[in-house]
C-alpha cells in the first residue's frame, strides 16, 4: 500500500518525481523494445536450430547405415579395431560475441585429419564413406551446440527483461504517477485556499476602507 502521507507536497518534490516518472517511462519503452528484439532473435535461432537438428538426425541415420554396411562387408571385429585406432580428440575453441548485450558462443572446431589411418588393400571402400559421414555429424554437432546455447542464454535474458518491464509497468510507474497526482492535487488545493484567503482579506480591507 502506497503511503502518500510521507511525501512532502512541495514544488521541488513534484519536479523530482516528474523527472523520475519520465525516466521510468523511457526505461520501460527501451526495455519493451529490447524484449521484442529478443523474442524475434530467439524465434529465428530456434528455427535455425530445428533445421540443424533435422540435418544432424539425417546425418546420424546415414552414418549408422554406413557402419552397418561396413560391418556386413568387413566384419564387426575388424571395423571396431579400425575405429579404435582413429584419433578421438577434437580441437575446439569458443569465442563469445554479443547479441543485445548477451554473450553467446561461436564454436570453432578442428576435426581430425581427413587422411585415413588404414590401408586400402585390406578394407572396403564403404569404410571411407563411414568416415566422411561421421565427420559430417561432428561438423553439425558443433553448430547445434552453439545454437542451443544461444537460445538458452537469450531466453534467460528475456526472462530478466520481462521482469523489469513488469516491475516498471505495474509497480514503479503507477507509484510515481500516484505521487505526482497527490502533490499536484495538494498544491492546487493549497493555491485555492490561498486565493480564497486573499480574496477574503481583500474584502475585509475594502470594508474597513469604506468605514
Amino acid at each position: 500500500m502506497l503511503d502518500l502521507g510521507e511525501i512532502a507536497p512541495t514544488r521541488s518534490k513534484l519536479m523530482e518525481l516528474r523527472a523520475r516518472l519520465q525516466l521510468a517511462r523511457e526505461g520501460h519503452d527501451l526495455l519493451d523494445k529490447k524484449r521484442h528484439v529478443l523474442i524475434g532473435q530467439i524465434l529465428r535461432t530456434i528455427a535455425d536450430t530445428e533445421q540443424v537438428q533435422k540435418e544432424m538426425e539425417e546425418r546420424f541415420r546415414r552414418a549408422y547405415e554406413t557402419v552397418e554396411e561396413a560391418r556386413a562387408a568387413m566384419g564387426t571385429e575388424r571395423v571396431s579395431r579400425i575405429a579404435l585406432s582413429s584419433p578421438r580428440s577434437v580441437e575446439m575453441r569458443i569465442t563469445p560475441h554479443s547479441i543485445m548485450g548477451v554473450l553467446v558462443p561461436t564454436v570453432h572446431y578442428k576435426v581430425p585429419e581427413r587422411r585415413p589411418l588404414y590401408g586400402f588393400g585390406d578394407t572396403s571402400p564403404i569404410l571411407d564413406q563411414v568416415r566422411q559421414e561421421w565427420l559430417g555429424v561432428l561438423d553439425l554437432l558443433g553448430e547445434f551446440a552453439e545454437k542451443v546455447t544461444t537460445v538458452w542464454r537469450l531466453a534467460l535474458e528475456l526472462r530478466k527483461t520481462q521482469r523489469r518491464v513488469n516491475a516498471l509497468e505495474n509497480v514503479f510507474i503507477p507509484a510515481y504517477e500516484a505521487k505526482v497526482k497527490y502533490i499536484e492535487e495538494t498544491l492546487e488545493e493549497k493555491e485555492r485556499e490561498d486565493l480564497f484567503r486573499m480574496k477574503r482579506t481583500k474584502g475585509k480591507l475594502s470594508q474597513g476602507a469604506g468605514l
